[in-house]
């Protein structure tokens, strides 16, 4: 990583380039599952701020891939990326079948299972491991925040320790791990965000997703905050509190997102993450002004 301070940050596109030599695209997908959250497993309505299992903007893999081969003028290869809802909540054979038939497609290289860390169980870990023998892959899971007494008000269901242990299982199959966080719950400040940075680091991810909550129309959070709205962080505030999360983020974690997309007619607050390209120069233009880059606290 000898271009790493120029860089800045470790992020995904570019290890996926060093590692494939090419283009590597993900291709959004909805395997038609649920969440224990929802169906009453662990609890009903899903965590307060999902509108959709962050699956929003998915489509059918022969769809994409033909868009992504008339978008990109050079040669791509793609990872199939199934996103919605909870992707090992479901019987181990299934879903078996569904990641092989994904994985079956032409320049289909591996995998990506979006999922929560309370459904890693023995056949699905069994499962996950040995396709990660035979392809790419890596689990992300939606954590959001280390601080339990956040993630009980928008109704997580899972402790810290079932985050932790999910963690240890994987690492011990060499199962590549993406751990999501969020900025701007109620209550949170940026001493939080930092401890839940250091926290999900301190359990050796491959990667991490940072990004802005997003208050959106139709979600149960969306109707606390038109009744009765509480302040959200400026743009200036989230772009300080990203570049001085990642100075205390081990330079070899990949970083997969700074910032994220909400459908735009659901967007209730905050405004200014509808232009990310903004925001991602805004985070950019932060690290050059204070010289600094990824994992800069801990040396």
């Amino acid at each position: 990583m000898d271009n790493f301070r120029d860089l800045h940050y470790n992020s995904i596109s570019t290890y996926l380039k060093n590692e494939f030599g090419q283009r590597i695209v993900k291709l959004a997908l909805d395997a038609g599952l649920t969440c224990p959250n929802r169906d009453g497993n662990k609890g009903y309505g899903g965590c307060s701020f999902c509108l959709g299992g962050s699956g929003e903007f998915t489509a059918d893999i022969d769809t994409q891939i033909k868009a992504a081969r008339e978008k990109w003028k050079e040669p791509v290869k793609f990872l199939a990326y199934f996103q919605s809802y909870t992707n090992t909540y479901a019987d181990a054979q299934y879903l078996r079948m569904l990641w092989e038939e994904a994985l079956s497609h032409e320049d289909v290289i591996g995998l990506v299972i979006s999922t929560r860390p309370d459904c890693i169980d023995g056949e699905v870990l069994d499962v996950l491991s040995d396709l990660n023998k035979k392809c790419f892959m890596w689990v992300e899971l939606g954590f959001q925040t280390a601080n339990e007494k956040t993630a009980e008000d928008f109704n997580r269901c899972y402790p810290n320790a079932i985050f932790s242990n999910a963690m240890v299982m994987l690492n011990a199959c060499g199962i590549k791990t993406v751990v999501h966080l969020m900025l701007g719950f109620k209550g949170e400040d940026e001493k939080q965000f930092i401890e839940s940075a250091k926290y999900v680091a301190s359990k050796k991810p491959f990667g991490m997703k940072l990004h802005m909550l997003h208050v959106m129309e139709g979600t149960r959070m969306g109707e606390d905050y038109k009744a009765d709205p509480w302040p959200l962080l400026t743009k200036e505030e989230y772009v300080k509190c990203i570049v001085d999360i990642l100075e205390w983020i081990p330079k070899e974690i990949t970083i997969h997102r700074l910032t994220g997309d909400a459908p735009g007619d659901a967007l209730i607050a905050p405004e200014w993450t509808r232009n990310k390209h903004d925001v991602l120069n805004s985070i950019l233009h932060e690290f050059s002004v204070r010289n600094t880059y990824q994992g800069k606290a801990l040396e």
